[in-house]
């Protein structure tokens, strides 16, 4: 065992650590005040990627909802640690809050010198969405379907680069997924902003990308990018002729992904129920639903416990993920 694991395996047994109650019980407490300043959302990757446009969506209702603002701060940098260590930091006070998704866990897991826990300094709110991984090429590039660019890889090894948010985002874990199970050879090209990896990829000098549906779809639908399969068990609304990974016989790529929103750890009960609370009336908003759901994803909330065990139970996942992607630094 790594000694990287070892680091995090306390993670793991300290289940009743963080003092959760369930969203009834502590409403009746929720008369605290709270808020009476704006909130910030740290998003710890750039416009345009998923999490910023997951965080904004659902951060306009909630600011609607709570009566004061909700000031996004996108904080990219080394795959989202940036931002992590960020709210890692701040006072468990109700007014830092952040978008959290796999890349927080993989992160701890692949840099020994991660400066947070990826669960035991941060108090789960909700989970807010979840939507599939798409892999794309440019729209330019000669191959049609996933066995295409499989036989495109395998004639030109080590030839073909792909593209990723940073080491440790959730692009370089799907991506790193695809090479492994096609057993292709191509080179991991990270990148801070998602504009940059885009103008490699319409450049081709980036050659495919996997990459939460949300932030591709308007670059699919002008024609810049073609989508090859949806990294999900089932195909997409959005556009039903896209196989899945399962179909184009590469079930080892599949990804889940979800998307929640979590404090400092030690964050007051109340205040967790009260933002759990009018998170859920976000969740069945009309507008937003509609919104999301235009951009391929869907609206998922939950309790906090039951993010915090996802949280737990993927740090788990993630690690035997790793393990067989052969990701590293």
């Amino acid at each position: 065992m790594s000694t990287v694991t070892n680091r995090f395996l306390p993670i793991l047994g300290l289940a009743g650590m963080v003092a959760i109650v369930g969203s009834t019980q502590a409403l009746a407490q929720t008369d605290t005040g709270y808020p009476s300043k704006p909130l910030r959302l740290v998003i710890p990757f750039s416009a345009g990627a998923a999490s910023d446009f997951l965080g904004r969506t659902v951060g306009m209702k909630l600011a609607e909802l709570m009566g004061q603002q909700v000031v996004n701060d996108n904080r990219p940098g080394a795959g989202g640690m940036v931002g992590s260590a960020i709210v890692a930091k701040a006072v468990p006070d109700g007014y830092t809050l952040m978008v959290a998704a796999p890349p927080h866990l993989v992160n701890a897991l692949i840099h020994p010198d991660a400066q947070y826990r990826p669960v035991d300094d941060y108090t789960a709110i909700s989970q807010i969405a979840a939507l599939p991984n798409l892999l794309v090429v440019p729209s330019s590039l000669a191959v049609k379907t996933v066995k295409d660019l499989v036989l495109m890889a395998k004639a030109r090894p080590g030839e073909l680069n792909f593209g990723s948010a940073g080491v440790g985002s959730l692009s370089h874990l799907g991506g790193g997924l695809f090479v492994s199970a096609s057993v292709i050879n191509a080179v991991h090209v990270p990148f801070k902003f998602f504009s940059d990896a885009l103008t490699e990829l319409f450049t081709v000098r980036i050659h495919f990308y996997v990459s939460p549906i949300t932030a591709v779809m308007p670059y699919i639908r002008d024609g810049k990018l073609r989508p090859l399969a949806i990294a999900a068990p089932v195909r997409s609304p959005l556009i039903p002729e896209v196989p899945t990974m399962s179909e184009a016989a590469l079930a080892a790529a599949q990804l889940d992904v979800w998307f929640g929103i979590v404090a400092p750890s030690g964050l007051p009960t109340a205040i967790v129920a009260k933002l759990n609370h009018e998170i859920s009336l976000v969740m069945n908003d009309t507008q937003t639903r509609e919104r999301i759901e235009r951009q391929g994803a869907r609206l998922v909330g939950s309790t906090p416990e039951a993010m915090q065990q996802m949280m737990r139970n993927d740090f788990v996942r993630f690690r035997q993920v790793i393990a067989t992607a052969n990701l590293k630094l």
